[in-house]
């Protein structure tokens, strides 16, 4: 005998997915706003700090140069 998935099954996950995409969209607006703070803030750390965190200059290059959204 054969299984299928019903159409009621798959009209819900359609249904779920769609309603899903705002909740999604905010998280990652959120996330961005995060990295962009954080990268902010360790752009105004100087040498001494940056040491103490255990980040050399080019580790915070290297963090400083990715897009937002990475």
């Amino acid at each position: 005998m054969e299984r299928t998935l019903s159409s009621d099954f798959i009209n819900h996950t359609a249904a779920s997915t769609k309603a899903a995409w705002p909740l999604r969209a905010a998280s990652n607006l959120l996330l961005w706003q995060r990295r962009l703070s954080s990268r902010h803030q360790l752009a105004r750390l100087d040498s001494r700090l940056l040491a103490d965190a255990g980040i050399s200059e080019s580790q915070r290059y290297a963090e400083l140069s990715k897009p937002f959204w990475r």
